[in-house]
This record gives C-alpha cells, sequence and structure tokens, in this order.
C-alpha cells in the first residue's frame, strides 16, 4: 500500500511500506543474528552495497528496518535509525557528528543525561559545549563560537517546558553553517515536525510516547538527507548500539496507538493543567496549552496540540513538592513520560541529579519544580488524586 497521502493515523497503520511475503498482517519478528546469502557472489555484493540484502542485525533486520521506515515516513525524514535507547540515539549524533575542537549550544534545560554526557565525556576529548536558554533566540546567537558545529535543542524543554523557535534557530543553523539537532520526545510527529521546520536531524528516545507502554527501552534517529543518513547509520554500526528485533516489532505495536494516546492524555493535561493553574497551593505552573505560558502563541504556531506534560511548583518549595509526590496514589512516583500511565517525579534530585546546581539554576529547574506526565486515565481520577494530595500538603 503506497501510505505517503494517507492521513497521520492511518500511517500509523499501514505506513513504512513492509510488505511480508507471507501475508502476515503484523511485521515478523525476525530474531536472527546473521542472515544467509545465495552464494558467494551475493554475499560479496551485500558487502560492497552494490546489491540490497541483509548481513548481519547490528547492520540491519528486516522488523528493525519496517520500523525505520515507519517513523522517517512519519517525521517526514529521508530514513530512520533505531537503536537501543535514547541515549545511544544522543551518543550517535555527537560521535559521528563533532570532532576535537568543535563546539556545540544547547538547550540548558536538555535532558539530564545529554548534558551530563557531553560535560563530562565528550569534553575529554576536545568538544567544548554552551548552554544557554534557547527560547531567546539572541542567547543562541550570543553563544555561537567560530568552531561552533551544532545547535542541539529539546523543544519544549525537559523539565521547564520552555519552547525554542524551531524556524529561527534553523535560519542560524542556515547562515552559519550548522547541524540543527532536536530531541521530539516529548511531543513525538503526532505535535510537532521539526524536520519541516528546518531541523537536520531529529531524535527521539521510544521509550516514551512511540512505544508507549513502559516495557521497552529504544531511540531513533532520523536525518533529513541522504548523505546525513548514511553517515549516522555508518557510525550506529562501528558503535554496536543496534536495537533488537524483538525491541522494533513492541515499538511498532505500540505505534499504531500513538494519535488516539496522544489525544486522550492531552485532553487529561489541558483540564489538569487548569485544576493546578487555579489551586491555591501552586506558586506556577507551566503547560503549553495555558495562556499564562510564556511561549504560549510559539506554541501553537509550531505544535499541533499542547501535550501531556507540565511542570509546576508549590508555595512551600521543595519539602510541600515531596509531601505531594509521597501522597499521590493513581500517578506513579517514578522517571520517564508518554506512556499510559501518569508519572510524577522531581526533577532536580532524580532526572537531573547529575546536573551541577549552579548549572540546573541557570537553567529553571529549581528544587521546587515538580514534573507531571498524564496518563490516559480517567481525568476525574487523576484530579481527584492531585486534590488529596495536596490536602496532605
Amino acid at each position: 500500500m503506497k501510505s505517503k497521502n494517507l492521513g497521520f493515523n492511518s500511517k500509523l497503520i499501514h505506513g513504512g511500506g513492509y510488505e511480508d511475503p507471507l501475508g502476515s498482517a503484523t511485521v515478523p519478528i525476525y530474531q536472527t543474528s546473521t542472515f544467509a546469502f545465495k552464494n558467494a557472489d551475493h554475499g560479496a555484493a551485500c558487502f560492497s552495497g552494490e546489491e540490497a540484502g541483509y548481513i548481519y542485525t547490528r547492520i540491519g533486520n528486516p522488523t528493525i528496518g519496517a520500523l525505520e521506515n515507519l517513523v522517517a515516513e512519519l517525521e517526514n525524514g529521508y530514513g530512520g535509525i533505531a537503536v537501543g535507547s535514547g541515549m545511544a540515539a544522543v551518543n550517535t549524533i555527537y560521535f559521528g557528528l563533532l570532532n576535537q575542537g568543535d563546539h556545540i549550544v544547547s538547550s540548558a534545560a536538555v535532558y539530564g543525561p545529554s548534558r551530563v554526557v557531553m560535560e563530562q565525556h565528550y569534553s575529554r576529548f576536545g568538544v567544548e559545549s554552551t548552554y544557554v536558554n534557547t527560547a531567546d533566540t539572541e542567547a543562541i546567537l550570543k553563544a555561537l563560537k567560530p568552531n561552533t558545529r551544532m545547535i542541539f535543542i529539546e523543544t519544549p524543554a525537559n523539565p521547564t517546558m520552555d519552547i525554542t523557535d524551531l524556524k529561527a534557530c534553523a535560519k542560524i543553523a542556515r547562515e552559519n553553517n550548522l547541524y540543527l539537532v532536536v530531541d521530539n520526545t516529548f511531543c513525538s510527529p503526532y505535535l510537532q515536525k521539526p524536520l519541516d521546520l528546518g531541523a537536520d536531524i531529529v531524535f527521539h528516545s521510544m521509550t516514551k510516547f512511540l512505544n508507549g507502554h513502559a516495557d521497552i527501552v529504544a531511540g531513533m534517529v532520523i536525518a533529513k538527507e541522504e548523505g546525513l543518513y548514511k553517515k549516522l547509520r555508518s557510525m550506529m554500526t562501528n558503535l554496536g548500539c543496534n536495537m533488537d528485533p524483538h525491541q522494533a516489532y513492541m515499538v511498532i505495536r505500540g505505534l499504531k496507538t500513538l494519535g488516539i494516546r496522544i489525544e486522550r492524555a492531552q485532553q487529561n493535561a489541558i483540564k489538569i493543567a487548569d485544576y493546578l493553574e487555579k489551586h491555591p497551593k501552586i506558586e506556577w505552573i507551566k503547560y503549553p496549552g495555558l495562556k499564562s505560558h510564556p511561549q504560549y502563541e510559539l506554541a501553537r504556531s509550531q505544535m499541533l496540540g499542547s501535550g501531556s506534560m507540565l511542570s509546576f511548583e508549590l508555595k512551600g518549595g521543595l519539602e510541600a513538592g515531596k509531601r505531594l509526590m509521597d501522597n499521590v496514589k493513581v500517578a506513579l512516583l517514578a522517571v520517564s513520560l508518554g506512556g499510559v500511565e501518569s508519572l510524577i517525579q522531581h526533577p532536580a534530585s532524580m532526572t537531573h541529579s547529575k546536573v551541577s546546581a549552579e548549572a540546573k539554576l541557570k537553567a529553571g529547574i529549581t528544587d521546587g519544580l515538580v514534573r507531571y506526565a498524564v496518563g490516559i486515565e480517567d481525568v476525574e481520577d487523576l484530579i481527584d488524586d492531585l486534590d488529596q494530595a495536596l490536602a496532605m500538603v
């Protein structure tokens, strides 16, 4: 089936172009490490690239390939590269595109490990980094150096929910011959398509919304152009951070309901954000769907919805937040996001604990900030849960 002109939800079911030779209604799991060649010449042709064919699952696999093609189609990219985790995606990009002496500019409130691995490890090999509030375009421009090679952003930012102008960043990248890399985990291609807005690379922790069931760890890199795709693909196979075929099968299965899961979670999030904004014990809340969000209009212009992630702080600061988190009963006190279940966590001591105190403060990750990932439960139960927990504060 030609799926290019189908709607998004139809692509989730029929996209990617995989056709099983036996007519299976689902993509089979090719649980194999290696593939047999027809003959010696065929093997040589596969290795030389003169003929298409499978060699070894680290290099390529039909189940994994089906997932890669599907996500690339959803993101309007040239090709996808499936990897074992979101951090494998980050390292494939860093390792594949940065050289000794290069410099990157990144969102200060980017996912904690994406920053920590750069500051603590890539710095050992001479890669420099500057972290700014990329919601401020002028801050990006001021951070550029002659050796800047990449702008690496996450929007909405984790966990501050700041929104970065993707078109403005793409313009800066083009004018300065830089790669623009976007972590699209918080939105998924259902709500935002960075490649359409000028990004060169988009990536996901597919552990989150794309899989959506908190049972798989996985990542994906999607390149806009063929040359960049081939460069990153080669790096992935050399790093050996490929995905497992069973992982790929599970993500394909989870993807089929991405649209309806996000719609339900987003509907819940809007009601919860409105409830929290009006609650007398809440100091502040940031959710792109609230008019009080500083980049509300920008979010409306580049996102197709407000998503299901929000952050807030109680008037009692950290101690009040801890009491809230210790008393919720429906939402789980756990890191991650994008699953069917609601999760609540404390970024400063959990997901961003390895980021320095000074850097966290500069990024807006206060000790009192609580991150809430809204799931698809009945919203009345989620609000009642927050209500009883807030009564304990």
